[in-house]
């Protein structure tokens, strides 16, 4: 089911914060850089409601959608996104909120057809 995601608090904020480089005090020609925060903030939301990459709710902590994938599939490919995901599942980890001893897997969409 999907959830709730309202943007990360400054507190959460501090938690990823120092992954990322400095922002670019200007940049050359083209559009601005989207702010970090922005783009986490729409990944997360895309991620935790499971909507459409168009239904990013816009205003002055989102990113667009398009800037959104753009640094998705960057942060993909260098590693970033997973380093993300490595830090939110040690956090949870050591506060107790994951349980080891249980998992589940969803085979619906699994690509294999039962061939033989």
């Amino acid at each position: 089911m999907a959830g709730r995601f309202e943007g990360l608090s400054d507190l959460e904020w501090k938690l990823f914060e120092d992954i990322f480089p400095p922002e670019l005090e200007k940049r050359g020609k083209g559009m601005p850089h989207a702010p970090y925060r922005y783009l986490l903030n729409s990944l997360l939301y895309i991620l935790i409601t499971g909507c459409r990459w168009c239904d990013i709710p816009k205003g002055h902590i989102w990113a667009s959608k398009s800037a959104s994938h753009r640094w998705l599939k960057q942060w993909r490919e260098d590693g970033t996104f997973e380093y993300i995901q490595a830090r939110v599942l040690a956090i949870a980890d050591e506060k107790g909120l994951i349980n080891w001893d249980f998992g589940a897997v969803d085979g619906s969409f699994s690509p294999w057809k039962g061939r033989r």
